[in-house]
C-alpha cells in the first residue's frame, strides 16, 4: 500500500515574509503527528488565488492582507459570519471545492478578553480585518464606530449599521477600546490617522489594540504614553490560527495545543 502524500498548507499575502503562521501551524501538525507542511506564499495577483490554490493541490490556506476580499469573491462556498463580512482568511479544500471561513473576528474577541468589559469601540481602518472585527463586536451587542481616511470604503459599514467617520468628519467621543486594523506601523513608522487626532482619541479612551504583532507600533507606543492599557495582535493571530487549524486538521483544540502554538509564535 503506497504512503499517502503529505498535505500542503500555505499563507497567501503581500507582504508575507513577516508571517509567523508557518511556525505556529507546523508545531500543531507535529503535536498531532499529522503528515503536513505549512509555508509562506508571496501572492502578488490576488485574482489568481483560487487557481494557484487548486493547481498546487493545497489542502488549506490562510489569507492575509491585502487579499481577503478577493479570496471571498473566488470561493466556491463561504461559511458562517464570513458571508456578512465579505472577506475571508481561511480556505479549506473539500471534495474539490474551495470552502472559505473568517476566523479573524472570533480570534479578536478571544484576544480582547483581558481588557474586561468593553462596550464602545472605535476601529481605525476599513479593510477586511476591520470588517471581521466590526461584525464580531456587533454580534455581541457592542457599539462600534469606524474611522477611515477615505469615504468610499465606509459605505459598506454604513449600510450595515455602523457609525462611520472620515478623518475630516470625526467627532471626539469616549471609547473603551481603540483598534488599529490598518497596516500603518507594520513596515514603517506611520500612525493609522493624524497623530494629533490620535492623541485626542486616546485622551478619551481606556484600551488600545493593534492587529499588528511582534513589534511596538507607533500607535501602541503613543497609547502607552497616554496611559492606556495596550495589546498587540499576537493573541488574535494565535486564536484565529487555532480556529483555522481546527478546520485544517479536523481536530478540536485543547489546552496543550494552544500552549504549543503560542510557544511556536514566540520563536524568532
Amino acid at each position: 500500500m503506497s504512503k499517502s502524500l503529505s498535505e500542503k498548507f500555505v499563507i497567501f499575502g503581500n507582504p508575507v515574509e513577516h508571517s509567523k503562521s508557518p511556525q505556529m501551524h507546523n508545531a500543531g501538525f507535529d503535536h498531532f503527528s499529522i503528515d503536513a507542511s505549512y509555508e509562506k506564499y508571496l501572492l502578488e495577483d490576488a485574482k489568481k488565488i483560487k487557481k494557484i490554490f487548486l493547481d498546487n493541490k493545497f489542502s488549506g490556506a490562510n489569507i492575509t492582507v491585502p487579499h481577503k476580499e478577493t479570496a471571498f469573491a473566488q470561493a466556491d462556498e463561504v461559511i458562517g459570519i464570513a458571508k456578512k463580512i465579505g472577506a475571508v482568511n481561511t480556505y479549506v479544500k473539500e471534495n474539490g471545492k474551495v470552502l472559505a471561513y473568517n476566523t479573524d473576528g472570533p480570534g479578536f474577541l478571544k484576544a480582547i478578553e483581558s481588557f474586561g468589559e468593553v462596550k464602545k469601540v472605535l476601529i481605525i481602518g476599513a479593510g477586511g480585518t476591520a470588517r471581521a472585527i466590526a461584525f464580531a463586536l456587533q454580534e455581541q451587542g457592542k457599539e462600534v464606530s469606524i474611522l477611515n481616511r477615505s469615504k468610499e470604503k465606509l459605505a459598506f459599514f454604513k449600510e450595515n449599521g455602523f457609525v462611520t467617520y472620515t478623518w475630516d468628519s470625526f467627532r471626539l467621543d469616549h471609547f473603551d477600546l481603540v483598534v488599529n486594523s490598518t497596516s500603518a506601523g507594520l513596515s514603517d513608522d506611520l500612525y493609522p490617522c493624524n497623530k494629533t487626532q490620535l492623541e485626542n482619541i486616546f485622551l478619551n479612551s481606556v484600551n488600545a489594540f493593534d492587529c499588528i504583532y511582534g513589534k511596538e507600533t507607533p500607535f501602541l507606543s503613543l497609547a502607552k504614553e497616554e496611559g492606556l492599557k495596550t495589546k498587540d495582535g499576537e493573541d488574535m493571530l494565535l486564536y484565529q490560527g487555532i480556529l483555522a487549524f481546527e478546520y485544517f486538521s479536523k481536530k478540536p483544540a485543547n489546552k496543550t495545543l494552544i500552549e504549543i502554538m503560542r510557544n511556536a509564535l514566540k520563536k524568532d
